[in-house]
């Protein structure tokens, strides 16, 4: 067993905290990824975890274990870290050997379990390689198989991939989710990236100024983020600033910079009044795009709420820019002084050119609001 308690954890570096009352629990088996900016204190946590860090405040428990105060080499966790910290003067094998030698297995089982990690992470041909002559992506797989023959409880992952190219990076997102499922142990994997962390993890931990501020399955956090730094850092998004003009029973009708009304269907008409200043995100991928003489009449804003508590929103802009990414093609349209993005696969991007007038349109169920001080509003 392998299950993982922060209590209370915090960290300060004389005046400064860096990490502020931490708590959760991480299952047997779990890979969760501590998510956020820099600065945001998710390294740290991780060290603390890892023993290299003592917790100013709070405690840590493995399998119910207070370690705490107890220093790395005394806790069954193994840590990769972002620059690899592999010995230059060793080879391969050796240096994947190296933690075994330390805990006292004999020569000859620690160059079986080193070379039977290295055939795990695809490296067996470079055994008895310098591993300053390898690849990125494949010292990578070296650090990770160091960690490995160790057979920790814990598998701690600092930023491990942030030094791979794109390509390299999402190949071994894939090799390490089929390492997790495979050794079914618990991972605490930290990183930057939102993608690397949604293709990654069974749960999300957002981090914030110290501060966990959301854990959840990938799809949960997504959909349902608690505030507006979280909408905004998990994904592009459109954040449009109104004011309520009025609420009735099944929807809320917001007079938007978009020189627009916005309709956005809800279940708790009571959650706004009438003058609450509030931002509506309006996701990229919710909405569409089409010539500005298609659907609706240019002077209506909305359809009434439907029975399936639907409800069409549109507006007309310029095309201000277009901005081929791969496989997808970004709009930037121009309304009323404001700029809003929409985003379409290649294939069904369309024939719109900078100066194009096109309408954009969105389902009211689609939109999140968030108040002034970026709490979100339950609709």
């Amino acid at each position: 067993m392998s299950e993982i308690t922060l209590d209370g954890l915090e960290k300060r570096y004389g005046t400064e905290l860096a990490v502020e009352d931490v708590s959760v629990t991480i299952d047997d088996g779990e890979l969760l990824c501590l998510l956020g900016p820099s600065g945001s204190g998710k390294s740290t946590t991780l060290r603390m975890l890892a023993g290299l860090e003592t917790p100013t405040d709070g405690e840590i428990r493995i399998d119910g274990e207070d370690v705490t105060d107890r220093p790395a080499y005394e806790r069954t966790t193994a840590t990769v870290f972002q620059d690899w910290a592999l010995f230059p003067h060793k080879t391969v094998l050796e240096n994947v050997a190296f933690g075994l030698k330390m805990q006292g297995v004999g020569k000859e089982e620690r160059r079986e379990r080193a070379r039977e990690m290295l055939e795990r992470v695809r490296m067996a041909d470079h055994a008895d390689d310098d591993p300053m002559n390898l690849s990125g992506g494949q010292k990578q797989r070296v650090a990770l198989a160091r960690s490995l023959a160790v057979n920790p409880d814990v598998l701690l992952l600092d930023e491990p991939l942030s030094n791979l190219d794109k390509r390299l990076s999402e190949d071994m997102q894939i090799e390490l989710r089929e390492i997790h499922a495979e050794l079914e142990e618990t991972f605490v994997h930290v990183t930057h990236d939102q993608d690397e962390a949604f293709t990654l993890a069974d749960r999300i931990g957002i981090m914030a100024d110290g501060n966990l501020v959301q854990v959840g399955e990938p799809n949960e956090v997504y959909q349902n983020p608690k505030n507006r730094f979280i909408e905004g850092f998990l994904g592009d998004t459109n954040f449009v600033e109104g004011t309520v003009d009025r609420t009735s029973p099944d929807a809320v009708r917001v007079e938007t910079e978009l020189g627009r009304e916005v309709v956005v269907p809800t279940a708790n008409p009571d959650a706004l009044a009438a003058g609450d200043a509030v931002s509506l995100s309006l996701r990229p991928e919710a909405l569409s795009i089409e010539s500005a003489d298609s659907g609706l009449e240019s002077d209506e804003t909305a359809r009434p709420v439907r029975t399936d508590g639907s409800t069409t929103n549109s507006v007309v802009g310029t095309v201000e820019s277009v901005l081929y990414r791969g496989s997808t093609v970004r709009y930037s349209v121009g309304i009323e002084g404001t700029s809003v993005f929409a985003e379409r696969t290649v294939s069904d991007a369309g024939e719109f050119e900078a100066g194009d007038e096109i309408r954009i349109s969105w389902d009211g169920a689609d939109v999140l609001a968030f108040r002034d001080d970026g709490s979100r509003v339950d609709l």
